[in-house]
């Protein structure tokens, strides 16, 4: 003789909320807009189950994470259909996850102060957890958690060599609207060529086409940053060089007479160049062309010294 299967645990609306840490009057609006099942009906009383308990804990979850109502329902709609939502909540948590190996760090007000010369200064403090650069720790007004040690420590490091904080917070706040136009860019680029097959048809987002797409977040996820990182490397090469030379020729010697001897051109001369250059430009190229013609000479008369004999024209 077989044993009765166990009886379903059952709620009354005011338990299921109770329980599911929500409210009766947003149970009901979740069963109007198709989000919940509609529960057992036993005489008078509507019975709920863990199913449904289940549901308003999935809910929670994905309004957590930023879904509206409205593709909660649609994800929702794809889990009853058999579609996958446990892959796709799987592709979602892999790109919350953390894009950088560099581990958050906790930091007492006192070290935060020695870091930056030891003067406490609660409106630099206020201003970086403005900025996120700064965390509070529950419970324990004295520490900070340190999203970004790196970070942090650049900052440390420029405050060190004579940057205000005021100016610190102002670069990052700028810094970071250029940074998140890049990584929008970024998105938009790998959404293109590699997530759309994978994200604009909801009738094919499956288990396998999720963890599939899941993967590739995980191999992607690096190359942002290797990318960014390479060209910032150039253009800092690239700025930096510039700068110097134009601050070292800011700062020459004053010219000798001889260096800064006039000569005169023809009008017609002066006037081709300034088509070709723009009037601002005259005096800078033809100081230009002449060095490369000085230049280009000497060149001829290093290499004619040591031309073969048999490649130098005769002489009558």
């Amino acid at each position: 003789m077989t044993a009765d299967p166990p009886p379903h645990k059952t709620y009354r609306i005011e338990d299921l909320a109770h329980r599911s840490r929500t409210t009766v009057r947003t149970i009901r609006a979740y069963q109007d807009k198709g989000l919940l099942p509609r529960p057992e009906r036993q005489g008078r009383a509507n019975l709920y189950s863990d199913v449904h308990l289940a549901r308003l804990h999935q809910i929670a979850d994905l309004l957590a994470r930023g879904y509206t109502l409205a593709s909660i329902k649609e994800l929702l709609d794809a889990w009853d259909t058999g579609r996958g939502l446990a892959g796709v909540l799987g592709l979602v948590t892999e790109a919350e996850g953390p894009w950088t190996d560099e581990e958050p760090a906790r930091l007492s007000r006192a070290d935060l102060d020695a870091r930056f010369g030891g003067t406490p200064d609660d409106t630099a403090v206020a201003e970086a957890m403005a900025l996120g650069v700064l965390e509070p720790v529950a419970g324990d007004p004295d520490s900070f958690l340190v999203p970004s040690p790196q970070e942090l420590a650049v900052a440390a490091e420029l405050h060190a060599a004579g940057v205000p904080l005021t100016a610190i917070s102002d670069h990052l706040r700028e810094l970071r609207v250029q940074v998140e136009h890049i990584a929008a860019r970024f998105l938009e680029f790998t959404t293109e060529h590699v997530f759309a097959r994978y994200l604009d048809d909801p009738h094919h987002r499956t288990d396998a086409k999720a963890a599939e797409a899941a993967s590739l977040v995980r191999r992607l996820r690096p190359l942002a940053q290797q990318t960014v990182d390479a060209e910032l490397a150039r253009a800092m090469r690239l700025f930096a060089t510039r700068e110097v030379r134009r601050r070292l020729g800011a700062g020459e010697r004053p010219k000798t007479r001889e260096e800064t001897r006039t000569v005169s051109l023809p009008a017609d001369t002066i006037q081709a160049v300034g088509r070709l250059v723009g009037p601002d430009h005259i005096a800078e190229f033809i100081a230009l062309a002449a060095e490369r013609e000085a230049r280009a000479r000497h060149l001829d008369a290093l290499t004619a010294d040591h031309r073969p004999v048999n490649d130098l024209d005769e002489t009558p």
